[in-house]
């Protein structure tokens, strides 16, 4: 069986963060392994706390993935310092890890600051090189790339200017106003686009998490960077379209159930 190690933050509602990675992977067929960067106390509505992990911590979690089951795809999501980050970055190349899919969590979904703002360009420099791809959305893109992002023509600006000075592969996901869902890979200077469609679902708590750990999860089965996208992005709008809603707050098994539930996707797997 293929394994895929998720180095991400823990989310304490379990729609995004590391649990939604092992949800994910789980789903999509491969072993799901981890190391936690940080503890939040969090649900779809906002982050209330975060206790970072240290950085030594964080190295024991990943020498003791690495040194007894090596993975064959890493995924990188909530990394809020660039102390974790150089961390990170220095125990990736000693292992010479291999299919590495960063996500640079900046702002919750909800709108909540999950970055400090120092640790983004040391984010780009040390572990952008070591990617397979990076999988920003628009507010990140802007972040990475200094440019305004509002329409295609500006994704695709965006996304070569990102490529050129990280040196790795890029998708560049749609939404937020920009299109319909339209994601866009850019990829040894060849652009391709992945057309979607926008689904009026509420639960989209956790939606980055869960495209980029199914992406590393493909990468991990074999397939080429494009291939996985296509797969995963397959993969997330099945289980947005399948509309499942347990409604919240009204009892014990009435909360949101967010798209990364393993039943959420099941059919699209």
């Amino acid at each position: 069986m293929k394994t895929a190690l998720s180095i991400a933050g823990s989310d304490s509602c379990g729609g995004a963060g590391i649990q939604a990675d092992i949800k994910t992977m789980t789903m999509n067929g491969v072993y799901a392994m981890t190391a936690v960067t940080a503890l939040t106390a969090q649900n779809t509505t906002g982050v209330r706390g975060v206790a970072e992990t240290t950085p030594e911590f964080l190295a024991q979690q990943i020498d003791a993935v690495f040194e007894d089951i090596f993975p064959d795809a890493v995924k990188i999501g909530m990394v809020a310092s660039s102390g974790l980050i150089r961390v990170i970055a220095e125990r990736l190349r000693y292992y010479r890890a291999r299919n590495v899919v960063v996500d640079p969590v900046m702002v919750a979904t909800s709108g909540s600051s999950l970055m400090k703002t120092e640790a983004v360009s040391v984010l780009a420099e040390e572990l952008f090189p070591l990617a397979a791809v990076v999988t920003p959305n628009i507010p990140e893109a802007e972040v990475l790339s200094g440019l305004r992002i509002t329409d295609e023509a500006s994704m695709e600006t965006a996304a070569k200017r990102i490529e050129s000075s990280c040196g790795c592969a890029v998708l560049l996901k749609g939404g937020h106003a920009v299109n319909e869902a339209n994601d866009l890979l850019r990829q040894n200077s060849r652009t391709i686009w992945f057309k979607g469609r926008r689904i009026d679902n509420p639960n989209t708590h956790g939606t980055g998490c869960t495209l980029s750990s199914a992406i590393a999860a493909n990468l991990a089965k074999g397939f080429s960077p494009e291939e996985a996208v296509g797969r995963a992005k397959d993969y997330v709008s099945g289980a947005l379209a399948a509309m499942l809603d347990l409604g919240r707050g009204a009892g014990p098994m009435q909360h949101n159930f967010d798209l990364c539930s393993p039943f959420a996707g099941e059919k699209s797997v």
